[in-house]
Parts: structure tokens; sequence; C-alpha cells
């Protein structure tokens, strides 16, 4: 299974706007795909595929009960599906995830028993066999260093990088390579990055040369697509939807940005391992007169 975060220390890049289309791109290609998205602020990945109707529900059941060795109900009736992806929906709970994983953990202790909260999603995941069912396993946590970040990097071993090509950007780089180094030697894991993916490049000289520097590889550069993006998320859909189904005109920056998403789903597949069929061309509109602007 090839499996990855997606983060950056750095909010307001579209980590989650490329996270859903990358998973989709990972699924347009035939993958069996779940995301477990952590951000336990409105304006998530739950919100933008609209499956986050129990987010406020207390007598719901969560992930963060399933964390805590509490579950409500079985871990596959968490599980909702939109665009082809499986996505576990963010829930309140996760605010308190912190206390509740130091709670578990001084249980633990007063029994005389070790216990990694770091390593509670990684325990839930193969408990649900979620290695053997799914392709690729994407998480998305918040743009804090968190619990929610430790267990989608101990669970996942590995980093996709947003980041924006300014000197911030760069910065927000170059501490997360620390940050994941440290991490690491901490655990005893090897955190490796995939890849760095900057977005709303404006191809300026300073830009091109931030990129240049990066150390990592970066398999696509994303253009400035806010027109899209905010489309996606007042329509709650991905790129790809958006683009099929909401333009009534071909836009072929956008196409393009679509053919992106695709190639730099391929790139993270082939670094995994998994061989990919092809998958359609991105980017067909539906009958005009069906569509809204």
């Amino acid at each position: 299974m090839l499996s990855y975060t997606v983060y950056s220390e750095a909010g307001g890049v579209g980590k989650t706007s490329l996270t859903a289309n990358i998973a989709c791109a990972h699924a347009r290609a035939g993958l069996d795909v779940l995301v477990i998205p952590l951000d336990p602020q409105d304006g998530n990945l739950s919100r933008l595929f609209d499956v986050d109707d129990d987010r406020s529900d207390s007598s719901a059941d969560s992930l963060v009960r399933h964390l805590v060795d509490n579950p409500g109900g079985d871990f596959d009736d968490l599980i909702r599906t939109a665009e082809g992806i499986d996505i576990i929906p963010e829930h309140n709970t996760l605010s308190d995830l912190s206390d509740h994983l130091a709670r578990e953990k001084s249980r633990a202790e007063d029994f005389g028993d070790a216990y990694n909260i770091y390593a509670q999603l990684r325990r839930v995941l193969v408990e649900n066999d979620v290695p053997d069912r799914y392709d690729v396993l994407i998480c998305d946590p918040p743009a804090t260093e968190s619990d929610h970040l430790y267990n989608a990097i101990y669970a996942t071993r590995n980093l996709l990088i947003p980041f924006e090509p300014s000197a911030k950007g760069e910065a927000s780089v170059e501490g997360l390579e620390e940050l994941a180094t440290n991490f690491a030697d901490e655990l005893n894991i090897e955190v490796g990055v995939l890849g760095a993916v900057p977005i709303e490049f404006k191809g300026t000289k300073d830009q091109n040369e931030i990129v240049e520097d990066v150390p990592f590889e970066v398999p696509e550069v994303i253009g400035d697509r806010t027109s899209m993006m905010e489309g996606c998320w007042r329509h709650q859909c991905s790129a790809f939807e958006f683009v099929r189904t909401h333009r009534s005109r071909r836009r072929d920056y956008e196409v393009d940005t679509l053919a992106k998403f695709d190639r730099i789903a391929r790139f993270l597949e082939t670094q995994g391992g998994i061989t990919a069929p092809a998958p359609p061309e991105p980017g067909a509109l539906e009958d005009p007169e069906e569509v809204t602007v």
C-alpha cells in the first residue's frame, strides 16, 4: 500500500485541495483509496466532499473513539464514499484528541504498560486490515505540530509537501525536513519525503530559483488556480468534478491542471511500486445546457 501524509507547516497553501484532487487522481486510475482527514477545524476535506453530516453529533461513532480503543461501532461504518474515494470524516472530538490520548497513556502506565500516543492510528488501521484492503492511504492533518500530525506520520511513514514558492514557503520546507528527521529519530522509524509540490506558482525569477533549490523531487508545479479551487469548495467537489459538471466551456489551463494532478498521482504510485492503468483524459464536459458556470 502506498501511504503518505500531505503536510505543510504554513496554512493556506492549498494542502487540503491538493490532497482531495490527488486522491481523486489515484481513484481515476482504478485504485482503492482511503483518505483520513484529521483537521479539527471547519473548512476541511470532509466539508469539501460534503461527508461531514455527523461532525457535531456527540452520539455518533468517530475515529477518535477507535483511537482510544472505545469504538461505538464497526470501523467500516465510519467510512463515507465520494467521487470514488473512501473517506473517514472529521468529527468534533478531534479537537480533544490530545487529551484523550494523554488519559489513555496515563491509564496504561498505571498498570505498568507501555503506550505510544503516536502509534494509535497505525494500530487501528492494522487491526482493520486497511493495508490489505486499500492501494493508497492519504492522511491530511492540520497545519500545526500536534498529535494528529504525529499519528499521521507514524502511520504513513511518508510525506508529500505542498508549499508556496516564496521565501516563507522555502523556510517551511526546510523546517519540515528537520521535523521529519527529528520525529523519525525519536521514534526509531524511517520517514521519507516523496516529493514537494509548489502551489500558486506565477513563474517569477525568484520563484523559479526557489523551486530549483528545493531538496526534494518536484513532480509538477501548480499555478494560481484560485477561481477553480473556490468553485470546488462552493460546489463541494474535486477539481475533476467541478470542471466536468460546473464549467460551461473548456478552459485549457484548468484541464492542464487536472492533468498535473494525474501526473502527480502517477509519480507517487511509482514511488510506492504501484503500476496503475492510465486514467481517461481529464476535463470532459457534460452537455453545456446542463452545466452551471
